[in-house]
């Protein structure tokens, strides 16, 4: 039997039709490219990417040259660029600024890996070292406002190289997604005192219907209504709403409980196409009670269609509880 379920973050109806899908594990798989392809992102091709805003390297390497672990560079072909001052304009009904912004590309690694179920203890922390790094330089930037972290693997999910990166956008707005969660947050916080997304976490470890795993600091859970087969977010216990004020320590405990996360989702899904963001406080804001920061993973495994483009509602053919059941049995 189908259900109509809200998200209680932004208000979005979700329609979870678990008859829409007769065995909903089997879904098309990431292909395994390798191989001999020529990557601009290996080590040694230093010279093929825009020259490196941060690196983690060897300390006696140059700039821009092999003997790195980590690299961020600005992306080569930038939805926005950084531009000052922003250029406002109106003409009646219509509105539009320059677009100013910033567009940076993480590469995760000198060796060609395509996930970041493959990274070390090592890489996968320095990754999430690096995020809070950037979001802090950003931050510095005020004409910015909200910086977007995100990761495509599989042509599914957006990705044109393999190799295992990831992106940020810096913009002087903030995005919708967000804006709708932190206004539902804030009409929860007046009406009740509490964080919604805490209220989320205290239900959800004491309920166990869809938790798919935890650390002694973070949750990953299947949410209520979840858009996407096997959607996970992980969020941490304690409150916070802004990722990059997280303790730097934090980062040796996030960053394998993500890939580990992830590890599950592909060893039950065949290595599946997937994306995963980080949604942040903005900028221009101090600690907001009423908002907590989380990252959210979606396996590619359905399409949209007309329905969903014409109504904005989501069709799941996997329920949540049924997800997190057949995660937790990964190991």
């Amino acid at each position: 039997m189908s259900e109509l379920r809200a998200d209680p973050m932004t208000g979005r109806w979700v329609i979870v039709a678990k008859n829409r899908s007769q065995r909903p594990i089997e879904f098309q798989s990431v292909p395994d490219v390798r191989g001999d392809v020529y990557c601009p992102f290996c080590e040694g091709h230093e010279a093929e990417t825009p020259g490196e805003i941060l690196a983690r390297r060897s300390p006696d390497s140059a700039v821009n040259s092999p003997n790195w672990q980590i690299r961020v560079v600005p992306n080569k072909f930038p939805a926005l660029q950084q531009k000052d001052p922003i250029e406002g304009h109106r003409d009646g009904i219509y509105e539009w600024t320059s677009g100013t912004g910033a567009h940076e590309v993480i590469i995760e690694s000198p060796r060609h890996l395509m996930s970041t179920s493959e990274l070390t203890d090592l890489e996968v922390t320095q990754l999430f070292d690096v995020y809070r790094e950037r979001m802090l330089e950003l931050r510095r930037d005020k004409s910015l406002i909200h910086c977007l972290i995100f990761k495509n693997v599989g042509s599914a999910a957006g990705a044109t190289l393999s190799h295992s990166h990831s992106q940020l956008i810096a913009t002087p707005i903030i995005p919708h997604n967000v804006l709708e969660e932190i206004s539902k947050g804030q009409a929860y916080f007046a009406e009740s005192g509490q964080c919604l997304f805490c209220h989320l976490i205290q239900k959800e470890t004491s309920a166990q219907l869809r938790v798919v795993d935890q650390t002694d600091h973070f949750l990953a859970v299947c949410p209520f209504a979840s858009r996407f087969p096997f959607e996970i977010w992980i969020l941490p216990k304690q409150h916070s709403s802004h990722f990059e004020d997280q303790h730097a320590g934090s980062d040796a405990e996030l960053g394998p409980f993500v890939r580990t996360t992830i590890r599950r989702l592909e060893k039950k899904l065949e290595r599946c196409a997937y994306n995963y963001l980080i949604h942040s406080g903005p900028f221009d804001t101090g600690p907001m009670e009423h908002y907590h920061w989380h990252i959210e993973i979606f396996p590619r495994l359905t399409n949209a269609a007309g329905f969903e483009w014409g109504t904005g509602y989501f069709i799941n053919p996997v329920p949540p509880e049924e997800a997190a059941n057949l995660l937790q049995t990964v190991t």
